[in-house]
């Protein structure tokens, strides 16, 4: 055996045997069977782990067949955040909680070093690419790995990696931006995507302090979801799932969209606000509610007019045959054209969305539903147990009118007010409208201006509902002599019958 003397023919040497090993491994790879191959690549892996001295733990966003985002992956984010900052390269920027400063963390592809107990550990944040000629479009699937010595393993499974997961999460809750979601469009190509819903950060500023409601029930309503909030262990011992739902309705205008805004506020939930019409069928729907996280509202706006859920479940009209035939005929032409767009959720398909046995996932959810037209809707929709709560949110009285004022003219008291109460007694107007005569329309214009404009709008809704209930009386007392007349031709007529 010849030993290199100098440096120079030790990298000759070696330079040699490195390539003579490509060139073999080149030959192999090209005319060895690919079973012989598979083979011998496993117990190499082996040979190679045996001597390998560290360890790989993969974290992945979305592991599996899993439909929801991993808790672990997104703590693993948070923690990583504080540390990437301070030693990374290469970043990522976002805004921060207070919108005022930029929160940095590690960017795809980078490396960070972490040290716990005196043991180091590195973090790599990596990704994998779908293929690039997939006949259905994939996002990437990003995840993190974890390298450590196997000397440490004991440590670093049963100590490091809670110690991480704790820190992480108080790191998101800290740095947490309440958001408010909406659903896509429910396209063909929706499904691909791993999320279904997207979100803007939510800042409505309505709370429970500015709501135009009578103090006692406004109370009433702040005890139940605070009650709710707390009460897991409560929940968990009666065998229930952490939810509750909220029926609220009314005429247009009496605070529905605020009241939910006041609720998010009061318990610093998220905002689901779901739109029906854009949901293609029931597997979507249970989709999308996989995807929603707890500490959340899950609100559908307007149920009545979302979808045909009225209560018209049994009630079928008989019809002839070529009313049918007509009716197929006509509905023909537009099948093809509404096949894709129209949506085929079902009303037991909304029903086992609010209590089925999907919902429990998650927990401390609230689901709410608004209607203008509450008799409108199916009973089995609304009852309790699906609609725990049902409040009635209705025109405005002096009580919601002096938050009102409160709220826009920093009022508590004006000679006005006996005046305005009076004239809330005798007619209807709702609280958005009574806001709107509050408002001022110019730098000039001060408390008694803007409750005169109030005044003013409260005589002419009196006047309207006066004039519209002479209108509706006149028009029964023609309908009634009418009838009247018709009933004395009706006897008139019989004495002639029977004289014949």
């Amino acid at each position: 055996m010849i030993v290199p003397q100098t440096m120079t023919e030790m990298w000759a040497t070696m330079g040699s045997t490195i390539g003579s090993f490509m060139f073999v491994w080149a030959i192999i790879h090209q005319y060895c069977p690919y079973e012989v191959r598979l083979y011998f690549g496993k117990y190499t892996q082996r040979i190679t782990s045996f001597f390998y001295p560290y360890i790989k733990i993969s974290i992945h966003e979305y592991a599996g067949d899993r439909l929801k985002r991993s808790e672990a992956y997104a703590a693993v984010e948070a923690y990583l955040s504080i540390n990437s900052s301070k030693c990374a390269k290469r970043l990522k920027a976002e805004m921060a909680k207070d919108c005022s400063n930029l929160v940095l963390s590690m960017d795809e592809y980078e490396r960070v070093k972490d040290e716990f107990q005196g043991i180091q550990v590195w973090w790599v944040s990596s990704k994998v690419m779908p293929p690039l000629q997939s006949m259905y479009p994939q996002q990437e699937r990003r995840y993190y790995r974890l390298t450590f010595h196997k000397r440490y393993r004991g440590v670093i499974s049963e100590v490091y990696l809670k110690h991480v997961m704790q820190q992480g999460k108080e790191i998101r809750v800290r740095n947490r931006q309440r958001k408010l979601y909406t659903n896509g469009s429910g396209n063909k190509w929706q499904i691909y995507k791993q999320t279904m819903w997207n979100h803007i950060v939510f800042e409505h500023p309505a709370t429970f302090e500015t709501l135009a409601m009578e103090p006692a029930k406004k109370q009433e309503i702040i005890e139940d979801l605070v009650t709710f909030s707390k009460s897991k262990d409560f929940y968990a011992r009666i065998g229930k799932a952490w939810k509750r739902g909220y029926l609220l309705y009314g005429p247009p205008g009496t605070g529905k969209s605020t009241m939910i805004a006041a609720m998010a506020n009061l318990l610093n939930y998220d905002v689901y606000d779901l739109e029906l019409t854009a949901v293609k069928d029931n597997t979507e729907l249970r989709k999308l509610l996989i995807e929603t996280t707890s500490k959340s509202i899950i609100v559908i706006e307007d149920i009545d007019c979302s979808l045909e859920l009225t209560g018209q479940r049994n009630k079928k009209e008989e019809k002839s045959p070529d009313e049918d035939k007509e009716k197929s005929e006509k509905e023909t032409g537009k099948e093809h054209h509404t096949e894709e767009t129209s949506s085929k959720v079902t009303l037991s398909g909304l029903l086992n969305f609010i209590d089925g046995i999907w919902s429990a996932s998650g927990g401390e959810r609230l689901i709410v539903f608004t209607t203008n037209y509450v008799e409108k809707l199916d009973p089995a929709l609304i009852r309790r147990g699906r609609m725990d709560k049902h409040i009635e949110l209705s025109y405005c009285s002096f009580e919601a009118f002096k938050v009102l004022s409160r709220n826009y003219l920093r009022l508590e008291a004006h000679p006005l007010f006996d005046k305005i109460e009076s004239l809330m007694k005798e007619t209807k107007i709702t609280p958005a409208d009574v806001a709107e005569s509050l408002m001022p329309k110019s730098p000039l214009d001060d408390a008694e201006k803007c409750l005169s404009h109030l005044i003013q709008a409260l005589d002419e809704a009196k006047a309207a509902t006066e004039k519209a209930d002479k209108d509706a009386s006149r028009q029964n007392a023609q309908a009634a002599t009418k009838a009247a007349e018709g009933r004395a031709k009706e006897d008139a007529a019989q004495p002639q019958e029977n004289s014949h």
